[in-house]
């Protein structure tokens, strides 16, 4: 990774939350408590972030997608930043339930808004009739707000990326309930047992959320760098030829052919009678 403890701690990662919303499962990244808020250990906030980045770069790496969320309102601009940059689907304006776990339904609903935005790049709406045209253009605002983001999401994603798992409590469910790693940004208002790669650190400030969203975009950028590399092809090796060494006295081959000489020396095997013949 590109940054340091300092990096982390200029950026208020280290700040939590006041005591009186303390989770206590969080309490193994707590470093202390100064004037009723809690302060995060930076160092495990760095294993952990460390951890998660080489997570998401071999998932990358392995040709699957990583779905980023993020609906709050310091998240959501970030996020959606990140994932356009790296060409992943996301999730900014509202979670919509049943996306992970009701997944054929979903994608057959991004079909019709396929359909309907194909409809409008030809024309096709515009020669309908207006009433008609009219509720097909409000059915398609309220498909851009929920299916904005996934509208490349074809298969289920390899692993989802998650700010602040308190907020987006629906999603981390429907994860765990199809065993799709999740990688979040956890404050100590949170439960960090339900996430696979939990990232202690402050999810409210938009500088914190920040350095966290590009250290993770930078190991799915690394991924996709490792997905376009060829395969390297081995080079095949030819062993040198080794001569048979001779043995004194041995006969060469070339006698057993030769037209000199008896006829004693030409082996059975190598007889030119033909049995088809008979006795003449």
């Amino acid at each position: 990774m590109n940054i340091t403890l300092k990096d982390l701690l200029d950026a208020g990662v280290h700040f939590g939350h006041q005591m009186r919303r303390f989770n206590p499962k969080s309490k193994k990244f707590v470093f202390d408590n100064r004037h009723g808020v809690s302060v995060i250990d930076l160092e495990k906030t760095y294993a952990c972030l460390e951890a998660a980045s080489k997570f998401i770069e071999e998932t990358v790496a392995g040709d699957k997608t990583v779905l980023l969320v993020g609906t709050k309102r310091q998240a959501k601009d970030l996020i959606k930043e990140a994932a356009v940059a790296t060409n992943m689907p996301y999730a900014t304006t509202r979670w919509l339930g049943g996306t992970l776990t009701n997944f054929v339904t979903v994608h057959r609903s991004i079909e019709k808004y396929k359909q309907y935005l194909q409809w409008e790049s030809d024309g096709t709406l515009d020669k309908m009739h207006n009433k008609e045209s009219a509720a097909i253009r409000r059915e398609m605002s309220r498909m851009n707000r929920n299916f904005e983001g996934i509208l490349e999401l074809e298969k289920m994603p390899g692993a989802l990326v998650v700010i602040d798992t308190k907020t987006e409590e629906i999603a981390v469910a429907e994860a765990n309930r199809l065993n799709i790693p999740v990688v979040a940004l956890v404050d100590t208002n949170s439960d960090p047992t339900k996430v696979d790669y939990p990232i202690p650190g402050n999810d409210d400030s938009i500088k914190s959320v920040r350095l966290i969203v590009d250290v993770l975009m930078e190991a799915i950028q690394a991924g996709i760098a490792q997905r376009a590399q060829p395969e390297m092809i081995p080079t095949r090796t030819v062993k040198p030829v080794i001569e048979a060494p001779t043995v004194e006295g041995q006969v060469p081959v070339t006698a057993i052919y030769s037209d000199e000489g008896d006829d004693d020396i030409v082996p059975e095997s190598f007889s030119t009678d033909d049995p088809s013949e008979g006795d003449k």
